[in-house]
């Protein structure tokens, strides 16, 4: 298997502010067979050479999945920072410290592209049937109180959008087991990302039955 280093979540680094990210999932891939049972050890790989992002994505994939009694095993704690098959390194070397640390599957997640999106908002206004207000009784009062919004003028509004892969391979064979890709909508911070992110690719391996719902550590 080749591990290659991607630039990945470069922006999301330096980003302070603090505020809900969307994650969806565009899309699955699950290889015949392949049920919760088949991998209990999982060695997590984010592929970049940012080294807080990585950490902050392992440990953050390294929580979750352990809250479903899987063993988890991470790439910052086995290769060195600088570590990289761009530095030369073997495919044997790769796989036989991965297979030393007893895990059964590999994690990858990597960055394949990002873009920006334009998006056009409406003018008007929210409408909720389920409310009643004092000013609809009267002309006047709900006339007022809805045509600024109703009349008030559309605009357009750019969001980058980060489409990432992630990819479960055997460790022993180096098959493809499970594959996702997702889509994730301007993310404003680290943990906003980590947190729309992780609960996508939870969700997801749930719906294709690679982890079990109900399953928690002992």
């Amino acid at each position: 298997m080749k591990i290659k280093e991607q630039a990945i979540f470069l922006l999301l680094a330096g980003l302070l502010t603090a505020c809900g990210t969307t994650t969806m999932i565009t899309g699955s891939w699950r290889k015949d067979n392949a049920t919760a049972n088949g991998y209990q050890n999982i060695f997590v790989a984010a592929m970049t050479s940012n080294i807080p992002v990585k950490q902050a994505v392992e440990n953050g994939l390294e929580q979750q999945l352990r809250e479903k009694g899987l063993t988890i095993e991470k790439s910052v704690d086995v290769f060195p920072p600088s570590f990289s098959t761009q530095t030369g390194a073997k495919r044997e070397l790769v796989l036989s410290k991965i297979q030393k640390t007893g895990a059964d599957g590999i994690l990858t997640i990597a960055l394949l592209r990002k873009e920006t999106e334009s998006r056009y908002i409406p003018g008007g206004a929210y409408y909720n049937p389920g409310l009643r207000f004092g000013y609809y009784h009267r002309f006047w009062n709900y006339y007022s109180n809805w045509s600024p919004y109703i009349y008030a003028p559309g605009y357009y509004d750019q969001q980058k959008v980060y489409y990432l892969e992630t990819n479960l391979y055997d460790a022993k064979t180096e098959e493809l087991i499970w594959a996702a890709q997702s889509k994730t909508y301007d993310p404003t911070n680290l943990d906003s990302f980590l947190k729309g992110y992780i609960k996508a690719i939870e969700t997801q391996m749930i719906k294709d039955g690679l982890i079990n719902a109900n399953q928690k550590t002992q």
